[in-house]
């Protein structure tokens, strides 16, 4: 059966995946950029906007396999955009202009199901309210065999976590403190009985943490 993967999920040292307060000005709230720079400069990020360049080294190393073999993801309403219940912009398109990055179809989650949307490169998003094994299903038949990736939010991650179906799980730990934002591991005691787990630091600062689903 395909793998459920999350990649390239950078939390702060005090556990949150996001910051306080997102808006179409902040995407990631209060946390700014801080979360992610590390990922910014890579040559996978580049490339993924069309553009050339950037670091190589331990982050572009974990940064790279992100799309390997993916079929599909799903992501949580937030990842997609700003906006809290019923849907007043539907020319709303996501954060990621005509070509996103993703090129496959994309499952959101949302308790307000809207018309898919077919944008440029082969991403087709489409707006689910479904639990998470029902989103699962519905991402591994349109991935025709291939691996689906969770893409977040920290709710998104953190529901499929609780729900024992991610089976390859890389967090990238910023040495930041937040405060404050939306939570990865809250709920969660003894997860790590689940995985077996590795750690790479990195030059940049960052620590990538892989745990994989332990089997038999």
């Amino acid at each position: 059966m395909s793998l459920v993967r999350v990649h390239n999920f950078s939390i702060s040292l005090d556990g949150y995946g996001t910051g306080e307060g997102q808006s179409l000005e902040q995407p990631f709230g209060h946390a700014t950029d801080r979360l992610h720079r590390w990922f910014f400069r890579t040559q996978t990020f580049r490339r993924m906007h069309g553009k050339t360049g950037g670091d190589t080294g331990v982050d572009e190393a974990m940064a790279r396999t992100w799309a390997d073999d993916i079929g599909a993801e799903i992501m949580g309403r937030n990842k997609f955009g700003p906006q809290r219940g019923p849907w007043q912009d539907e020319d709303w398109r996501g954060w990621w202009g005509p070509n996103p990055p993703f090129h496959t179809p994309v499952f959101v989650l949302t308790h307000h199901p809207r018309p898919s949307l077919e944008m440029e490169g082969g991403t087709t998003f489409h707006f689910l309210d479904a639990t998470p094994e029902e989103a699962l299903a519905q991402a591994r038949k349109a991935a025709g065999g291939k691996d689906v990736r969770i893409g977040g939010g920290p709710s998104t991650v953190r529901a499929f976590l609780e729900a024992d179906l991610i089976d390859h799980l890389h967090v990238v730990v910023v040495p930041i403190v937040l405060g404050r934002g939306e939570s990865l591991w809250a709920g969660l005691e003894g997860l790590e009985q689940r995985f077996d787990s590795e750690a790479v630091s990195s030059p940049s600062g960052v620590t990538h943490l892989t745990l994989t689903r332990r089997r038999g």
